[in-house]
């Protein structure tokens, strides 16, 4: 797993129904190595997670950068990542190297917990904290990063983007 897939682990478990088992194996069904071993007592854990997660993204949208670092580090601390790096899963007797955030014996939830506090983290590196938003469509609170050239993107989806322009569009044809 690269550091992008770790900033879509926190956006994942950021956006994520923690409401229950299925759900959270739903949100990081990516990683089945993950899902596969997640259990009701994790739940707890990933939520406090999710929360400081949303509470860094609230900040970084509301451009409170002393807010961003405290969460951050305030997640990194509670769940930081031990790096190891693997081979495992290679074609042709070539390894695929890769790291993980947690030793291999580590239960699933502190290795999804040090992915998403390490995602965010390096997330801000790579990208600042002015490409994080939280959709505009109506009934939608959908954090995401805008990696789009010109820093426009306004919802999560093309699905919440294209409800709303329906919707702006029938409202103007009442007009």
């Amino acid at each position: 797993m690269d550091n992008a897939d770790y900033v879509a682990v926190a956006l994942r478990i950021a956006n994520a129904d923690l409401s229950g088992l299925d759900a959270v194996r739903a949100a990081v069904h990516d990683e089945p190595w993950w899902a596969d071993r997640l259990g009701e007592a994790d739940l707890p854990v990933l939520r406090t997670v999710a929360d400081g997660l949303r509470r860094a993204l609230d900040a970084m949208v509301g451009g409170d950068g002393e807010t961003v670092l405290a969460e951050i580090n305030a997640l990194l601390s509670a769940h930081p990542p031990r790096p190891r790096l693997s081979g495992h899963g290679g074609r042709n007797g070539n390894p695929n190297w890769h790291v993980h955030v947690a030793g291999p014996d580590a239960p699933a939830v502190d290795e999804v917990a040090a992915a998403a506090a390490w995602g965010l983290a390096q997330g801000v590196v790579h990208h600042g904290t002015d490409r994080w938003g939280r959709c505009q469509a109506d009934g939608c609170d959908t954090y995401y990063l805008d990696t789009s050239t010109n820093q426009a993107k306004r919802f999560c989806s093309p699905r919440c983007a294209n409800r709303m322009h329906v919707a702006a569009f029938r409202a103007r044809r009442r007009e």
